[in-house]
């Protein structure tokens, strides 16, 4: 699809700290010839611009929940603001995830992602929640009292990746020096480049017994929606170990709290369902559960990678040449 515009380029950026890096390198020339504005896709953009007059739209983090978090937006809100961005050609998320967004797009305009942003900063957190959880950490934390008795560990073990994308493959990755054995999960049965086998999500169930940890990370789309069901949870053995670095409406929430209050699974969280959790929501006080704020991809490393990805598509649409990572609308996907 060819993107062409006449110069300059109006971009509209979400946050400070994509925004102010940016502004920087317009201020040296490495932009072209660029107008660089605020919005949070809600109000109004900043510096006087409209909404019809934006050129490239850099989405805020969003959630498909009437009720996101402070610097997060509702696609509910979004398929009201976002069609009125009549001459945008590029709208950019900020995750890999996107769902809900297509449906959100100004006509003419394509959507991408923040592939190659948050994969491994992610699998960095995947790997240090299975570790925490494993090695009881947080029992040790909240013991006040000198302790010392054997944990399980990850060597030896089996560890189910549920999501063979680029975040499941960065995991497997940092997997590699803990002495464990992969078995890889996806959408669809293959063999990986070197020969090893990913066996198709229908199959995950029937190999559960024999794991003791499994990762989560596939997007949420309705082959995942409540993928770790009641069923799921009860084929994993005891003592095994979920982690969710996913998205949060994978997990029924309900069924994970059941087996957790029987203390059979042990389980870390980074997304949730809802999401943002509410003050005194039960999962807070679950017990064996580690939970935290949705912070897989937060990282300076991953703040630059993400600047520089926001610098080369501005860079790309004012030359009229094709963005990258472009997931929507079906048609653009070629």
């Amino acid at each position: 699809m060819e993107l062409n515009h006449a110069s300059p380029l109006t971009v509209s950026v979400p946050y400070p700290y994509y925004l102010d890096p940016l502004r920087e390198r317009a201020a040296r020339g490495e932009l072209g010839d660029v107008r660089l504005v605020g919005w949070d896709a809600v109000g109004e953009p900043t510096e006087g611009v409209a909404v019809d007059e934006l050129d490239v739209v850099v989405l805020p983090f969003h959630s498909t929940s009437l009720t996101p978090s402070h610097d997060y937006v509702s696609t509910h809100v979004l398929r009201e603001t976002l069609p009125a961005a009549t001459r945008a050609r590029l709208v950019q998320a900020p995750s890999i995830g996107v769902e809900g967004l297509v449906e959100c797009l100004p006509p003419g305009a394509v959507l991408s992602n923040a592939v190659g942003v948050m994969e491994q900063p992610t699998a960095e957190l995947a790997v240090t929640l299975l570790l925490a959880v494993r090695r009881e950490i947080p029992g040790f934390v909240q013991a006040d009292r000198w302790t010392n008795h054997r944990t399980p560990g990850l060597l030896g073990s089996r560890v189910m990746l549920v999501g063979y994308g680029g975040i499941g493959q960065a995991i497997e990755a940092r997997l590699a020096g803990f002495g464990v054995e992969v078995v890889r999960v996806a959408s669809r049965a293959r063999t990986t480049e070197d020969g090893g086998t990913v066996h198709a999500i229908a199959d995950a169930t029937a190999l559960l017994p024999g794991v003791d940890a499994v990762l989560c990370s596939v997007p949420l789309n309705g082959a995942t929606r409540g993928l770790v069901d009641a069923e799921f949870l009860a084929a994993m053995p005891d003592g095994a170990v979920l982690v969710n670095v996913g998205r949060g409406p994978v997990v029924d929430t309900e069924a994970l709290v059941a087996e957790l209050r029987q203390g059979r699974l042990l389980a870390a969280l980074d997304v949730t369902d809802p999401e943002p959790l509410p003050p005194g929501h039960e999962l807070f006080s679950t017990p064996g559960l580690l939970v935290t704020p949705h912070v897989g991809g937060n990282t300076h490393a991953s703040l630059r990678l993400q600047v520089d990805l926001l610098a080369d598509q501005v860079l790309r649409v004012a030359a009229g040449r094709r963005p990258r990572n472009v997931v929507g609308p079906v048609g653009a996907m070629t």
